[in-house]
């Protein structure tokens, strides 16, 4: 189990900190201009939301009272629009007909006791679904829109732009909402009034996600919260955890990209892939010394009068519950199917297959049992019963090795400029013992594998967020338990919070190492044998302070499982090498030789 634990730890020391963005320039060739007059209103098509000749006639007829409107200059000022749906607050700006705050309402931030601000770092040069003409070197446009009410959830914002070439464009940015979806609709339409249409070095626009996606947090302070870039082609995902100062392309192929937080993603999924020009994301820090993590779309350039681009959306939590529903076009009231949106969840990799049954294992476990943190100790306690057949079998192997070291030194001695015979001879002597040196070697793999899997699912599981373990101390197994907040100072390494369940951990790693090792030849007089019972304690007291409660929970219930359990084998061990130890006292005793019997004449 230490070896195990240690390259579990690795693992997450590992764990990288991250967000992103790109301060743009813009482009020189295009200059807006102010509308003009006043605003027509759009018509209300009563076609099918879906149908080729609704988009169609909805560009045209937004192009047409738009372009008619133009006359004397009218200066806006920037009006703010809030939508309610029963997932999300939303607030719109016509500045740029951008988003400046999206919170859930069924999803709080611990820290502000309000819903967890999935728009965050947002400031006057990057907004939520900001649009910049070109590429996504370019500034967001930071004009104002006029702003159409279509209805409660939909929202047309619509500017007239003129480049110094005098050929005029006109855009339109529409946001459609419906109670009960985490995803929201946004069309981006565009005419220009000539064929040539619309772009500079093969990209008419860039649209992007939030600055940063919330809840906010402290890189320096949470090391186990990562910002990722996550991006899907159709057959395979990948994610890209975020450093600070990234600017990155992405040039392959995708259906859909986004950034993911730990609990919470976004994603923006183009209904028509094939006019994307390329991905980035970026990470570089712009306001209040917070790094951004944002990701951007390339559209490429057109030569068409009207185009209307449809981007859906997601903007919600990281979990499978919510997000396999846009995997299939009848669970959703958008009709979104087929994009495999839920490849953007975090998984250990080729060991998804076993976090899963772990997962249901531990659902199971909690309809049973309502307490999430009662839970983890079940299943712990549950699991190190099924395995303790194989760590029994890996300790008597060791001591089987040990029984045989006498005659494998003889053998070494022997056959020490002959290495195939030396090969020949161990494998004979390990076959009429009756020893299989693998069979120490499969159970530590499996449960190391075992303990890779869990830990991502401790350290991952979104149900965790919120859960409360026990009442004033571990009120939320996805943050760290605390007694007390320092107020005037941090502590280096550890920060402003007095945790109790790392220093439990660390004395049970502590205990735990000792029992283990007791008997052990050599064992304790080891330098390396010694570092890794005092020294790495030491070292995951730090690494693990500001853990989730929910890991670190796990971790401790491990060391004091591994505790009895290595009792119970010592006991066993030790009984076993008296008994070795009583057969070769009789093997070596001379045997008494009998005198001969006289022969009867």
């Amino acid at each position: 189990m230490d070896k195990n634990t240690i390259w579990a730890i690795v693992l997450s020391a590992v764990v990288l900190i991250a967000s992103y963005i790109i301060m743009p320039f813009f482009i020189p060739g295009m200059r807006p201009e102010l509308s003009s007059g006043v605003q027509n209103e759009i018509q209300d098509e009563q076609v099918a939301e879906n149908s080729e000749e609704q988009n169609l006639a909805e560009i045209s007829t937004f192009v047409n009272e738009e372009l008619s409107s133009v006359g004397e200059s009218t200066v806006l000022s920037e009006e703010l629009i809030t939508v309610d749906t029963d997932v999300a607050e939303i607030v719109l700006t016509n500045k740029g007909g951008d988003i400046i705050s999206y919170k859930l309402k069924n999803h709080y931030d611990m820290d502000t006791g309000t819903g967890v601000q999935l728009s965050d770092n947002v400031n006057d040069f990057n907004r939520t679904c900001a649009l910049a003409f070109g590429t996504v070197e370019s500034k967001i446009i930071n004009e104002y829109f006029s702003v159409d009410k279509i209805d409660d959830y939909t929202y047309l914002f619509k500017k007239s732009f003129v480049q110094n070439d005098g050929r005029q464009f006109t855009l339109g940015k529409k946001y459609s909402f419906k109670n009960g979806e985490y995803v929201f609709k946004l069309d981006v339409l565009i005419h220009t009034d000539d064929s040539n249409g619309l772009g500079k070095n093969d990209v008419a626009y860039t649209i992007r996600t939030s600055p940063q996606l919330g809840p906010h947090y402290d890189p320096k302070q949470n090391r186990y919260e990562t910002r990722q870039f996550v991006t899907y082609n159709g057959s395979k995902s990948k994610r890209v955890v975020l450093s600070q100062g990234q600017f990155k392309r992405f040039d392959k192929d995708f259906i859909w990209n986004g950034i993911a937080g730990k609990y919470f993603v976004e994603l923006m999924i183009p209904s028509a892939p094939e006019t994307i020009n390329s991905g980035y994301y970026s990470s570089k820090v712009e306001v209040n010394n917070y790094s951004n993590a944002q990701a951007f779309i390339e559209r490429k350039s057109f030569n068409s009068g009207d185009i209307q681009d449809t981007y859906y959306m997601y903007f919600g939590p990281r979990n499978e519950n919510d997000l396999k529903r846009y995997n299939i076009p009848e669970n959703n009231a958008w009709g979104i199917g087929g994009k495999k949106v839920t490849d953007c969840l975090q998984s250990s990799g080729w060991l998804s297959w076993l976090e899963r049954i772990l997962k249901v294992f531990l659902e199971v476990l909690h309809k049973v049992v309502p307490n999430w943190g009662l839970s983890i100790i079940i299943m712990t306690l549950i699991i190190k019963i099924i395995l303790f057949p194989l760590s029994k079998k890996q300790s008597m192997g060791t001591l089987k090795m040990q029984e045989l070291q006498p005659k494998m030194q003889a053998l070494q001695e022997k056959y020490k400029n002959d290495q195939q015979k030396l090969q020949a001879e161990t494998a004979k002597l390990y076959q009429e013992a009756g020893y299989n040196p693998a069979s120490g070697c499969l159970p530590m793999l499996f449960q190391f594998l075992l303990v890779l899997a869990m830990y991502n699912l401790f350290n991952n599981y979104f149900e965790f967020r919120g859960a409360m373990f026990i009442p004033h101390w571990i009120p939320d197994l996805s943050a760290g338990d605390s007694v007390y907040t320092i107020q005037k100072f941090a502590i280096p390494f550890i920060g402003n919070q007095i945790r109790i369940l790392p220093v439990i951990y660390v004395a049970t790693q502590l205990i735990s190492g000792k029992i283990t090792q007791y008997g052990q030849t050599g064992a304790q007089n080891n330098a390396s044998m010694k570092f890794m019972m005092y020294g790495m304690p030491l070292i995951f007291f730090f690494i693990f302070y500001n853990a989730p409660a929910g890991l670190l929970l796990y971790w401790l219930t491990s060391n004091v499982l591994q505790t009895i359990q290595q009792l119970i084998i010592n006991n066993m061990m030790k009984k076993k090498k008296s008994e070795i130890q009583n057969n070769k006292n009789v093997a070596g005793k001379p045997q008494k030789t009998l005198p001969p019997k006289n022969k009867r004449k």
